[in-house]
């Protein structure tokens, strides 16, 4: 079956499985995909911000609920748990929209959110909100990044076969100089 054809088919399906958790590079090739025409831009979208909004949500009820005992276990970061638990004290509207773009922030923050007992009427539309402009920006990315991408994917048949080839010529030039070496090696020492 073509790939194409199975993006099309399955595309948004897969954009919704690979963003319930990190989620960025799916995301840019969601955009990729619109970019192609396999996908409606739109679409990419929602589905890439419905899975994320729907991981962050369930990170937070975890940590709403086993927070406290997950968070113990990470004894040696206590300092910065209990730094950004007062962040999220401090400034939860800017810290639930703000988490998803924190590198390293994007599985832990939900829990550390959930943990702190940010009320749930607080956390759900500002999930939704930072799902949706994730979403849109990082969509954004892929397409105008598809850009660029586009006439490499239409000739990457050409750059697998040159790749192909090169590796063959390499590994051959390197079985030549071993075979070399070992016979000049044969040749001085005859008990090798």
């Amino acid at each position: 079956m073509d790939i194409n054809n199975l993006i099309a088919q399955y595309g948004y399906a897969a954009l919704i499985i690979g963003s319930l958790a990190e989620g960025e590079t799916i995301t840019l090739l969601g955009g990729v995909a619109a970019h192609q025409g396999l996908l409606k831009f739109p679409l990419v979208v929602v589905s890439v911000a419905l899975g994320g909004m729907i991981g962050d949500q369930l990170l937070y009820l975890l940590g709403r609920r086993y927070g406290g005992n997950i968070l113990r276990r990470f004894s040696r970061h206590r300092a910065k748990i209990q730094y950004a638990q007062k962040m999220i004290q401090r400034r939860p509207y800017l810290f639930v929209v703000g988490t998803r773009f924190m590198y390293g922030f994007r599985v832990i923050g939900p829990l550390l959110i959930g943990a702190s007992h940010l009320p749930p009427k607080i956390f759900l539309p500002l999930n939704i909100l930072g799902a949706l402009v994730w979403a849109l920006l990082f969509t954004t990315l892929g397409y105008v990044g598809g850009e660029v991408v586009a006439p490499w994917l239409h000739s990457l048949d050409q750059h697998i076969k040159h790749g192909v080839w090169l590796i063959l010529v390499v590994g051959l030039v390197v079985a030549v100089r071993w075979w070399m070496k070992r016979r000049n090696k044969q040749k001085t020492d005859p008990t090798a």
